[in-house]
C-alpha cells in the first residue's frame, strides 16, 4: 500500500475494485494537459526552430506549467502535491507491489507517474528558461546553450513517449481507462 494513505485501498473501497468511476481529474488539470501537450508537439514536429511562433509556444508552456504548479498546492484533491508527491518511502512500496504483481491502484499518480509528471514540468521550464537565455544579448548565439536546448527537447519527447506508453500499459494492467480519464476526468474500469 501507499504512502500517506493514498491508495484507494486505504480509501474503504474494496480491493478488487478500487477505482469505480471515480472523478479523478478537474477541468484545470485537463485542459492543462492536453494544452502543454499541444505546445510540445507544436515546437517539436510543426513550427520553425528559433523562429518567433516556436518562442511563443515554449512561453506558452512555461506559463501552463508555472500555473500547473500553483494549482498544485491549491487545486482539487488529486491535483495536490501533497496527493501524490513521490517519496523514496511510496516510490519503493509502488516498485515493490508492481514486482510481486500486486494491485496497487492510486485515484490519483501512482508514484513512478508523479515523478513522470515531476520530471516532464521540469524539463518544460528548463527549455523555457534555456530559450529564453538564447534571446538575450549575454547568450546570443551560444553554442552550449543551443545544444543544451536541443537535448532538453528530445530527452522532453523520449519521456513524453515514455509517459504515454506507461499510461497504456498500466492501464491495461490496473483494467482503467486511463487515458480517456485525462479527457473525461473520470477513471472508469473496463
Amino acid at each position: 500500500m501507499s504512502e500517506h494513505g493514498k491508495s484507494a485501498l486505504t480509501t474503504g473501497e474494496s480491493a478488487r475494485h478500487p477505482v469505480e468511476n471515480r472523478r479523478v481529474w478537474d477541468l484545470f488539470v485537463r485542459l492543462f494537459h492536453w494544452s502543454l501537450v499541444s505546445c510540445v508537439v507544436l515546437n517539436q514536429f510543426v513550427l520553425e526552430e528559433g523562429e518567433t511562433p516556436h518562442q511563443w509556444v515554449g512561453y506558452a508552456a512555461s506559463t501552463l506549467v508555472l500555473a500547473r504548479v500553483v494549482w498544485g498546492f491549491v487545486g482539487s484533491t488529486h491535483a495536490r502535491f501533497s496527493d501524490f508527491f513521490p517519496t523514496p518511502r511510496s516510490m519503493v512500496g509502488h516498485l515493490r507491489t508492481l514486482w510481486m504483481r500486486q494491485p496497487d491502484a492510486h485515484l490519483g499518480h501512482n508514484p513512478l507517474g508523479a515523478a513522470m509528471m515531476l520530471t516532464l514540468m521540469a524539463l518544460v521550464l528548463s527549455l523555457g528558461l534555456t530559450g529564453w537565455l538564447q534571446t538575450t544579448d549575454w547568450f546570443w548565439g551560444e553554442e552550449a546553450l543551443q545544444e543544451l536546448h536541443e537535448t532538453l527537447a528530445t530527452t522532453l519527447i523520449w519521456l513524453a513517449g515514455l509517459h504515454a506508453a506507461s499510461a497504456l500499459v498500466m492501464g491495461r494492467i490496473e483494467r482503467v481507462r486511463l487515458v480517456r480519464a485525462m479527457f473525461t476526468g473520470v477513471k472508469q474500469r473496463y
